[in-house]
């Protein structure tokens, strides 16, 4: 059974920065994608950043810039350094590591970011 154990998630003031991490237990099948999604009150969950098998990388606009994400395949680990936290990143960040078969969230952790 894969599980997504996340972590990093916090409180911080705004202008500093957290690092989130994420590790699949469990075997899957070819990883072609990992991936951080946010979730704010009220509001629709989002795609954050993404990583391939091969390293390309994609940023939703409003993180680009201040949010790296990056990935240990011997280890099935995604991280997603984020600097110059604002407010309006404060959301319920979950991590997603799939393969053409299946794929899996984390439990998500909480970040809130205070101005």
């Amino acid at each position: 059974q894969v599980q997504l154990v996340e972590s990093g998630g916090g409180l911080v003031q705004a202008g500093g920065s957290l690092r989130l991490s994420c590790a699949a237990s469990g075997s899957i099948f070819r990883i072609n994608f990992m991936g951080w999604f946010r979730q704010a009150p009220g509001k629709q969950r989002e795609l954050v950043a993404a990583i391939t098998n091969v390293g390309s990388t994609n940023y939703a606009d409003s993180v680009k810039g201040r949010f790296t994400i990056s990935r240990d395949n011997a280890k099935n680990t995604v991280y997603l350094q984020m600097n110059s936290l604002k407010p309006e990143d404060t959301a319920v960040y979950y991590c997603k590591i799939a393969g053409p078969i299946s794929g899996y969230w984390g439990q998500g952790t909480q970040v809130t970011v205070s101005s």
